[in-house]
This record gives C-alpha cells, structure tokens and sequence, in this order.
C-alpha cells in the first residue's frame, strides 16, 4: 500500500515551489502530520507535513528542484512490512526510486540519467538568461534576480548541478555592492567585485564571523531561514512602493466601556475573549468601502488593481517569527465572527497549524503591536497591499474635551493612535488622512451596542 506525496498548493497564484529540504530520509518512519520536507516559493517559506503515517518509500525530487503543484515528490509506504525503518525497506522499493519523474522522460530513464541530462541543459539555460532558467531556479530566486535587474547566467550556482540558489544570488549582490563604493567615481565601470571581497565561494571553507564590536564577548548565531526570509521581505516592501506614515489620535473610552460591559456574557457564548482588536478592524472594513483605493494593490506594469472583498492579513507573533496568516472575505463578517477568526488563525498560526494557502492573498492588513505595550509605531506594508494599519497600546491620558456646559475640561480617557503606513504610489496624503478620519470616527462613535447585545442608550 503505497501513498504518493504531492507538491500541495502554496497559496493563490502559486503554481510551483522548490523543496529546499527533506527532514526525512529513505527508509525513515514518519507519521501523519509530522513535518516531511521544506518548500519555498516567491511568498513563503514553509514545512509540509505528511498526509499519511507509514515508511518513506523513495523520494522523487532532490532538493533544490523546483516542481510544480501537484507534481508527485515522494512514495510513502502504509503497509505493515515498511514499518520497521530502513531495514525493513523492500526489494521493490529500488525500481520505484529509478521510475521517471513524470510522463513523456522515457519508460527506461533512471535517476541518473535524468540528472545527466539536467547537466547538459545547464549551460543553454544559462546561455539563454533568466527566462530560459525559469524551469532550473525557485521562484524566490527569479523575483531577486528580476528585483535587482541581475543576469542569473552570471551567477555561480552552488546547488545540484550548478543550480542557482538564493543564497547564490545574495552572496553575488554583496559582491556587486562591494564593488559599487569604488566604482562610483568611475563612470561606466559595471565590473562585479572580485570573489575574494564577497562571500566564500561554493564548497569553500565557511569564513570566520568578523566581531562588529571590538573588545567584547559575544555569542554569534546564524539567521534562521524564516529570519532571513522576513529580512529579505521587509527590505523588498520598502523598495518596492513609496511608502508613509500617518496618524490620528482615537479616543476609545466608549469602546473599552463597551468591552468591559460584555466581556463575560461574550466569553461565555462565543469561546473566545473580547479585545480591542475585532472594534479597530470592523471599523477599518467600514473606511475601506468607503475609501476602496486603500484596499488595493499595483501589478509589475502599473496596473491598479481595487478589490471588492476585503481579505484581512493579521499580523501574529509566534517562537519562529512573525507570519501572517488571512482572514478571507472579513468584511462579510461582524464582531463577533472577526474575533473568532482573529482568534482561530492567531491560535493555529501559533502552534504551527495554519496551512501555506492561508499566508497569501491578503488585501489588507494590520498589526496589533499594542500587545506587547507599543504606543507608537511605523508599520511597514505587507506587499502586495497598498496599506497597512497598526493598532498599538491604549493608555489611560488626561485630555482636554469640550463639554456642552463646562465648556474646556480636562478628563481622563483611554486613548490610542491610530497609524496607516501607505503606497503612496496609490494614496495620496489626503485620503490617506479621510480614511484615518473615518476609523477615527467610528471607533469614538463607539455604536457596537447592538452587536454586543447591549443597551445602546448606556455609555
């Protein structure tokens, strides 16, 4: 009993990926929903659990492949006899490993003979630049080389069969960096910078860290992927659009007074808590509708795309990093429908359970930086959105306020900034300003009564 692993679908408009790792070998014991192998693609990088429990047959795709979805990675054998690891690994076993990849390579090609001929294609794809290595690099890799305008023929790959990695493209732009401070002052001069002032070249000795301080101990940790990855994410979104931050001061006295009167009926029937978040973002979803440029994003030829759904990224903190999982089709939703959501995709993105499709195709999105006690903060947009909102601490402040028979007095409210870091490719500083207005209002307004199942005559 034989089950095949496929490449699953990584998110809309993904339609390949590159296994970067396999965390199981031929001939190991895996169970259903362990993690099996690593996948990257041009928005995420991410683990793939297994569908089934049983021994690792044979593995179809070396690391480093890119394949599209769909595609069969691997055997994963269910029946008693492959239980025992990979001394219980069959005699049929070995046929299956030397099976072509795909339909159309030849009934007799093995492996081997599939690698040689991926070495003979190397150099035309080379020769022929990036469109022609479309099929032989990831897609991370062929958005930097498009990003940084590089001719990946140019760059020395370090993966199978001289495959061009991204760490192959980082290692060739810090060489091209270094390069650029001397060559400033010669005109015309686009010479890469020698090897020896970038990185060590493949299969050599890793270099030593430098100290960066002087005279002091330290520990030196290598990045993590996802480390590297939200790296190489947020330098590409401020690169990529014209980005500005702008804010309102939201008095939210009469929504924390709200929250206070309803948060135990509303523990008690929806199963989750109350917090501020689920207000801030209803009232973002009524800005939208009424400012639906900020709900939109620009294509690679300029073309505005506005979207009619709101499909809201949530920004959650996690052990590994910070991810960003999408609440779809949120403004079909009410107050208590976004706090469970809120809550189920933060939960499940925390214990490592959301799936790679819900980590693409938001809209917009916000970060919830208040709970950790931030007042103030300067988001940085998650592309392809034109906006995004942060909500950072409320705090208790004395304010001055006009009252219909003291006139000027000073009182203490609970106060929060409201902060929209835009596209401003998209947004002009007015509308950007209109929509902070607007959440600004609806939040004061604080009419949530109704929703809650309150008395709207109480404040």
């Amino acid at each position: 009993m034989a089950t095949p692993v496929k490449m699953p679908e990584l998110g809309e408009s993904i339609t390949e990926g590159t296994i970067t790792r396999w965390l199981k070998q031929e001939g190991d014991r895996v169970e259903a929903d362990e993690p099996l192998f690593e996948v990257s693609t041009d928005k995420v990088d991410t683990e793939v659990p297994s569908p089934v429990a049983g021994t690792l047959q044979s593995i179809k795709v070396k690391e480093d492949e890119t394949v599209e979805v769909g595609a069969e990675l691997a055997v994963i054998s269910t029946g008693a006899g492959q239980a025992g690891g990979k001394a219980a690994a069959t005699p049929e076993a070995e046929p299956e490993k030397a099976a072509p990849a795909a339909a159309g390579t030849g009934g007799g090609e093995g492996v081997e003979a599939r690698e040689e001929r991926a070495k003979q294609a190397e150099p035309a794809a080379a020769a022929a630049g990036d469109g022609a290595r479309g099929a032989v690099v990831s897609p991370l890799v062929r958005r930097l080389a498009r990003e940084h305008d590089i001719d990946l023929s140019q760059v020395k790959g370090s993966g199978s069969g001289g495959r061009v990695r991204r760490e192959d493209v980082e290692a060739y732009l810090e060489g091209r960096g270094k390069e650029a401070r001397p060559a400033a002052a010669r005109a015309g001069d686009g010479r890469a910078a020698p090897a020896k002032e970038g990185r060590p070249a493949a299969g050599a000795p890793p270099r030593q860290a430098i100290p960066l301080v002087a005279g002091i101990r330290e520990e030196v940790t290598p990045a993590t992927r996802l480390r590297k990855l939200i790296a190489e994410r947020m330098v590409t979104s401020l690169a990529t659009s014209a980005q500005l931050t702008a804010a309102v001061e939201i008095d939210m006295t009469k929504v924390m007074r709200l929250r206070q009167r309803a948060k135990d009926d509303f523990k008690a029937r929806e199963g989750v808590s109350l917090s501020p978040l689920p207000f801030s973002i209803l009232a973002v979803i009524q800005a939208l509708r009424t400012y639906p440029n900020v709900n939109s994003a620009l294509d690679e030829d300029m073309n505005l795309h506005v979207y009619q759904d709101v499909n809201m990224g949530i920004a959650v903190d996690t052990p590994k990093g910070l991810f960003v999982p999408v609440i779809r089709n949120a403004d079909q939703l009410n107050l208590a429908g976004l706090a469970r959501a809120i809550a189920d995709v933060a939960g499940r993105t925390r214990d490592g359970k959301v799936s790679p499709n819900e980590l693409s195709g938001s809209t917009f999105t916000v970060t919830n930086t208040g709970s950790v006690g931030t007042v103030w903060d300067t988001p940085i947009i998650n592309q392809p959105n034109a906006a995004i909102f942060a909500t950072p601490a409320i705090v208790k402040r004395p304010v001055v306020m006009d009252d219909p028979e003291l006139g000027e007095v000073v009182a203490v409210r609970h106060m929060m900034y409201g902060i929209l870091t835009y596209d401003h490719r998209i947004v002009d500083g007015a509308d950007a300003a209109r929509f902070l207005q607007k959440v600004k209002q609806a939040l004061e307004a604080g009419a949530f009564a109704r929703e809650l199942g309150l008395d709207e005559g109480r404040g």
